[in-house]
Order: structure tokens, then sequence, then C-alpha cells
């Protein structure tokens, strides 16, 4: 059996005076995120991140540096990103890293890297915050990727510099982290062009990059700080006027097989490859905005408990590969749950409002994203209303006591209409009932309501609801049979049936892309004795079966 990448839990919790391959400064609007990479400060033994290269640890950072970004510094317009090394920008992920890691580690490592370049992404479109990748030397690999996640991109004309894509010819993979789709959605690069560069292992100097569209700017070295400086304070403007919120770390209180958060309880059996994850409500408190919202900080539960719920959805991933069913479980009192929610929709436009919200999304588009059977368990005394809700629509099946001695409901609200979009763009709402608008219609009818046992089946908002005679047997033997089969078909199964209908830039590289890399990464022709991510930087070529499949 694959065990975990390290025998040493992988921390996600960093600060920028704890950083190790990032420097972050801020000049009024403007932020500079400098690439620095330590190559002796990889997670594990094993490999030197040379030439700017990276592993989970340097993108563990870069994904605290945006979202502090987001939250601490919304003054910043924009955000530019560079490299402290004279000729190399980034290497891309480290080669020996990958090969020598388990493809568990392999697969969750890019899907990582990938939420870190939405989450760029979504800082441009939705905070405000314009991305600029200066690159003052050779992007290779990821981190020309990292550059294609930004708005702009930049590349120094010294005549040795050149943006690549080379994991075809090199590596025998794809490059992990959006490249491909970017190229061609994003950029709008031409279909013929972008197989070209794909299969081109030196890539695309200055100029052969901006008339391929690989590039938006290409500048003289001699000039090349300086155009960067003007562009960065154009684009900048006079920035934004608020003031950030702090955000504090988020550890678990760590006793045996449990982790334990202010608002979030990771429990797990790792005997019978089960965990449950229990999320507290909100108080009646939790709903009281202030005029300015940001001062309620950092510790607000309608941020706190969302950081949390992520952050272990994290520990899971990486910490606890082979915990494969999650219980959800909620307790509190739904009331609270709408409240909270109609106090964030009044306040949507306040940026620190705005910014919850979208925290908010984003984990949950983690559990979407996650390989995991997800059970959410309605009982009396569970909360899952409008937002928490979203979570029981984000699992693959929801079950529902009817308890005629206590009462047992669900709710809508606002949070359901179209606010936490899925990553192909849609409502779980209008996913769960792809096809039938008038469904998803008839639901939110009853928005704000207790919708009892009964009414949640008929609406279809549950899977299934079991008497309380029947419930402890039923839930038993519906986990029974889950955990009796195959965790790679139901990893496929459920990545295939958790979204419908359109597709996204997005939705396309986690799941076009992930798919087709999880498979690449098991073939020998990647990664067999001779494959050609095993082989590269030994004196062998790599040796392929040259059978198509």
């Amino acid at each position: 059996m694959e065990t975990n990448v390290s025998t040493e839990r992988i921390r996600f919790s960093t600060h920028p005076s704890r950083y190790k391959h990032w420097k972050l400064g801020i000049d009024g609007p403007v932020a500079w995120l400098k690439m620095n990479v330590n190559e002796d400060e990889g997670l594990r033994p094993g490999y030197k991140l040379k030439m700017n290269s990276y592993d989970l640890g340097v993108d563990i950072e870069l994904d605290d540096a945006v979202t502090r970004l987001r939250f601490e510094h919304p003054d910043v317009s924009v955000v530019c990103i560079e490299s402290l090394n004279d000729k190399v920008f980034c290497a891309g992920a480290n080669i020996f890293m990958l090969s020598t890691s388990t493809h568990t580690h392999k697969v969750n490592f890019c899907k990582f890297t990938n939420e870190t370049r939405i989450n760029i992404e979504e800082a441009t479109a939705k905070s405000g915050q314009k991305y600029v990748a200066s690159l003052n030397g050779a992007a290779a690999g990821g981190g020309y990727e990292l550059a294609l996640a930004c708005d702009e991109i930049h590349l120094v004309d010294d005549r040795s510099a050149a943006v690549s894509l080379p994991e075809v010819p090199l590596l025998g993979v794809l490059p992990g982290t959006g490249g491909l789709t970017r190229l061609v959605d994003k950029r709008k690069v031409r279909r013929d062009i972008a197989d070209a560069f794909c299969t081109l292992a030196e890539g695309a100097k200055a100029k052969k990059a901006l008339d391929w569209g690989l590039v938006d700017f290409i500048h003289n070295k001699s000039v090349y700080a300086d155009a960067i400086k003007k562009r960065v304070t154009e684009l900048a403007g006079r920035g934004h006027a608020a003031e950030g919120v702090t955000l504090e770390d988020v550890e678990p209180q760590i006793d045996g097989d449990t982790l334990r958060w202010r608002y979030v309880t990771l429990e797990m059996q790792p005997g019978e490859r089960m965990g449950k994850i229990t999320i507290q409500g909100p108080s009646e408190d939790d709903s009281m905005i202030p005029s300015e919202p940001s001062t309620l900080g950092a510790g607000w539960y309608a941020l706190r408990v969302w950081r949390e719920l992520r952050r272990a959805i994290l520990e899971l991933r990486f910490n606890y590969t082979s915990i494969g069913l999650i219980t959800f479980h909620t307790e509190g009192d739904l009331t609270h749950v709408l409240a909270l929610d109609e106090a964030l929709e009044k306040r949507r436009d306040h940026w620190f409002i705005r910014e919850v919200q979208l925290q908010q999304a984003r984990t949950l588009k983690m559990i979407d994203l996650t390989a995991r059977t997800f059970f959410a368990i309605v009982t009396p005394g569970s909360c899952f209303a409008g937002s928490l809700f979203e979570v029981a629509l984000a699992a693959d099946r929801s079950y529902m006591k009817d308890d005629p001695e206590r009462e047992c409901a669900i709710a809508l609200s606002a949070a359901n209409t179209g606010r936490n979009p899925m990553a192909h763009g849609i409502s779980r709402l209008e996913n769960r009932f792809y096809g039938s608008r008038e469904k998803a219609t008839k639901a939110l009818e009853h928005q704000g309501e207790a919708i009892s046992p009964s009414e949640a089946l008929e609406l279809g908002l549950v899977t299934d609801v079991m008497d309380d005679i029947d419930w402890d047997d039923e839930i038993r033997m519906k986990i029974e049979e889950r955990r009796s089969l195959s965790p790679d078909a139901l990893t496929g199964m459920e990545a295939n049936l958790r979204f419908v209908g359109p597709e996204t830039m997005e939705s396309r590289i986690y799941a076009r892309l992930s798919a087709w890399q999880n498979w690449i990464f098991t073939r020998p022709n990647a990664v067999g004795e001779k494959g050609a991510l095993t082989s590269y930087g030994k004196p062998h070529s790599p040796e392929f079966d040259w059978s198509r499949v």
C-alpha cells in the first residue's frame, strides 16, 4: 500500500516572516512578490531546489502570500511576481522531487498548485488585484504556468531567456498546472502553434514568444527594470482605500487521530479508512455585522470556519491519504446560519465581506475536487442550512433522519442561489437538478424555511430519508457497502458524476488535465524503470512502449 510522502506531517501554516522561498514587499498600491527559492529547504531530503524550482513547500508560501494580499492588503491593486535570480525566473516543479514522490503526492501536489493559480486569477477578477509576471529570466514548465496565471506577462529580451513547456518532450508527462488549457483558452494561442510550442523543449525566446502570443511584452535587458516599474505603476493607479485584516494561523490541536480547530473537528478511524468532519454552526452574535465589518477580524466565525474546513481537507489530501470515506456533520441552530447568510448578503459589496464569501466559495470547490467519498449526515441538532447546506450539496450523498420525537430540518438561503459557484460556473443546486431548472426554482421557493425530512425528500434535496428505528443499521450498511468498493473506480466515478453540463477553463484544468496526468503518472513511459521522468538526469535515454492507448 502506498504510504504518505513523508513520515513528518506537512504543515500548511506560514507567514511572510517565516517564508523560506519568497520575499513579499509592499510599496503603496504595488506588491512585489519575489521568488528566491532556498535550494536546501525542500520538504524532504533527496533533492535540491535548484534554479528556482519548486516543491509543495514553495507553493504553500505562494498561496499564503496571495491570500494575505487579498485580506491584509486590500489597498494593493497590482502584484508583480519576479525572480531574484538574474538568469532564471523559475524552472518549474522540481523534477527529482516528482520522480521520487509517491503517485498520490504527485497528483495532490499538482492539484494544490492548480488551486494556487486559480487563487491568483480570482484575485485579479474579483478582488481588484491585477497580477503581472515579470520574467527577468527563463521560465520553464511550472514557472511559465505560474506566469500564465497572471494578467500580463513581460519577458526580458537578452538573447537567452525563453518561455517553455518542456514536459512532453523531456519528461513524458503533461504540464501539470493548467499550462495547456491556459494557452488555448485564456491566451487564445492557435492550436497548431500551441502544439509546436509544447513539443519544443527549448521553448521560445523573446521575439518568437511575442509573435506566438505567449507573452504580452518584451523589453531589452538594459531598460527592463525601468520598463517593469513604469508599467506596474501605471496599472496600480492610486490603489484601493481599505484597511486590511491580519490573518491568524489555523493550526489544529492534535489528539491521536483527532484534529480539533475552533469550529471544525476531524476525527479519523484509520483502521476503517473513515473520517468524520463536524462543523459547529455560528452563534446568534455572529450575524451582528458592525458598520465597518473588517473590525470583526480574522477570528470571526464567517471567515474562520471556512479556513478551518479548508485546512481539514488539506490534511486529508496530504497527511491522511488512506482515509477514503468522510461523513459531514453539523451542530447548531438553523436560524443562526440563516441570519448570518442574510447579514452577509446585505453587506456583500463591502470588500471584507466579499473576501469572506470568496473564501467560502474556494473551500467548497476544494470539496468538489477532492478524491474522497463524502456523505452528509443530517440528524436532529444539525444545522445544514444555507452556506452549510452547500457542504451537503457538495457531498456525493446525503442521508436525513426522520425522528418523530426530535425535529430534524434543513434550510436554504441566498448562499444557495449562485453565490458559491462550482468550478464549471453553475451553482450546486443547478448542478443537482441539471436540465430541470424548475426543480431548483421550486426548492428555492422554500428559502428561509425549515424543511422537514419528507419535504426535503420530495424536493430532491437529500438522497434518502430513514426513520429512527432503522437509522443506525441503514447508515452502517451504506458506509460498509461504499468501503468495499475499489478506491480507484470510486475516484473516477465521483469525478465524472460531480460535474454536469458546461465546462470552463477552470473545470477543464481539473477534470481533463488532472485525469490525464493522473493516468500518465502511473504509466511506464513516464515513471517506469526507463521512463522519461525516471530517466531525467541519468546517462541513459528513456525507452517507450510505442503502443498508443
